[in-house]
């Protein structure tokens, strides 16, 4: 590898308006977009090359997608044919100082006219250091490779331990947290369960393996309507999912997690999706953040900034409507980022800006085949397969790229016709720090 002092962010001098945006994600990519053969040079930062559709980041986990068909490199988005004056750099933002307006990295400084931080949320722990040691979040297409092998491994080793308890530990998958990430992961493990798992091992009886929904509330889906949660309880229980409700997972060693109704469950593998924090930039004024997010207008402005903005997630924008902010979904973040755009132009030609007013185009989510609830405009409430076929058809028209469109939907397509989930190729196997019976595994298995 280089060393760092070898590199430079290498951002030509420009006589128009820089624009430096921190983030690839839904907010940074339709910013980017809307300001395409205006009178700005852009420059993008992110710490991975490509943009990911994170609602299926449960699938890749699952095996039932590959990691390239929710994510598109953001060079590919941004081809210097269509985007004149626009630079992608695959680095970390370390710091940025709004009163000298300098964003700094790891090889570099870069002074900017306009800085708008898109950086969304991360995995929240809430301080609790050993969970945060042995569980397994899913917000990063590593997170859900990792979580693919070490779900495929402990089968493997499940089929091949002759300890009923240890068998009976590797079989146990605890996902703590049920939102919608946790609710259709434990629904796409239930389907596994159900239709795919029987067949890879005949010889273990899959019937065994327990599927534990933990959610700190006293209905899953609490951010969607009371009739969705009803209807999910009931399609999960169906699945043969155990649901935990109205307790916490107060510890987990990596062999035991506890919970704080004082149930212990021996489990091998502890799904984090119990919350998120806001991914903060350091030299943020602490007045301005709020929450773990950061405070904005109705313009998304920083508070106290005219030229510091935060869309998505990240941002904060108290309305009455919305005292709490806006949903931590897609869709505010594409529509700040459009406005955004135009709001910028605006600036430039000394226009009034328009303020952000936010579209809710409905919640929904997946509990398997045929399986869904919605919460759409109009305050309709509905499941089942309507719901489904409504959940299939957004999220193929969300995904960046016709050829990720394309792939994703004929690998739906293939499995409802097959029932079959994936390859479940264990390219690499993950070895959790401390987890003595996978690394001697391994160990003997790598041995030459």
């Amino acid at each position: 590898m280089l060393p760092v002092t070898t590199l430079s962010l290498n951002i030509p001098d420009t006589t128009k308006p820089r624009v430096v945006i921190i983030g690839g994600g839904f907010g940074g990519i339709n910013l980017a977009k809307k300001l395409r053969r205006q009178n700005f040079q852009v420059v993008m930062f992110d710490k991975q090359n490509y943009h990911g559709f994170w609602p299926l980041l449960y699938q890749v986990a699952t095996a039932g997608l590959e990691p390239d068909a929710i994510a598109e490199p953001l060079r590919k988005l941004f081809s210097a044919d269509d985007y004149e004056d626009f630079f992608f750099r695959l680095v970390r933002v370390t710091s940025i100082n709004p009163v000298s307006k300098v964003v700094s990295t790891l090889i570099g400084d870069l002074p900017y006219d306009y800085l708008v931080i898109a950086t969304g949320t991360k995995t929240n722990y809430f301080g609790n250091e050993q969970i945060k040691k042995f569980s397994f979040p899913l917000k990063k297409i590593p997170d859900a490779l990792n979580l693919r092998s070490q779900m495929l491994q402990c089968f493997e080793q499940a089929n091949m331990t002759s300890d009923p308890d240890l068998r009976q530990s590797l079989m146990n998958f605890v996902i703590v947290g049920g939102g919608p990430t946790g609710v259709e992961l434990a629904g796409a493990l239930a389907e596994m369960k159900k239709h795919v798992l029987p067949y890879d091992y005949p010889g273990m009886d899959i019937s065994k393996m327990n599927i534990y929904l933990v959610e700190g509330m006293d209905r899953v889906l609490p951010p969607m309507s009371p009739e969705a949660s009803e209807k999910t309880f009931k399609y999960l229980s169906q699945l043969g999912v155990i649901i935990k409700l109205g307790t916490v997972v107060e510890s987990y060693d990596g062999d035991t997690a506890v919970l704080k109704n004082g149930e212990h469950i021996r489990t091998n593998t502890l799904i984090w999706a119990a919350g998120v924090s806001g991914a903060l930039v350091d030299g943020l004024p602490p007045e301005t953040v709020e929450r773990g997010r950061i405070l904005v207008n109705e313009y998304n402005q920083v508070l106290g900034f005219e030229d510091l903005f935060a869309i998505g997630d990240i941002a904060f924008m108290k309305t009455d409507k919305w005292p709490k902010g806006h949903p931590g979904v897609a869709q505010p973040a594409i529509q700040q980022g459009q406005l955004l755009g135009k709001n910028l132009v605006r600036m430039q030609r000394k226009e009034p800006l328009e303020p952000f007013e936010y579209t809710d185009k409905g919640s929904l989510a997946i509990i398997g085949r045929n399986r869904a609830v919605a919460d759409l405009p109009g305050n309709m409430h509905f499941g089942g397969f309507l719901a489904w076929v409504i959940w299939l058809f957004v999220h193929v028209m969300a995904l960046v790229g016709f050829r990720n469109k394309l792939v994703v939907l004929s690998n739906w397509v293939y499995r409802f016709f097959t029932y079959e989930n994936g390859t479940r190729l264990i390219i690499r196997p993950f070895v959790r720090k401390g987890d003595r019976l996978k690394q001697r595994f391994f160990d003997k298995y790598n041995a030459e």
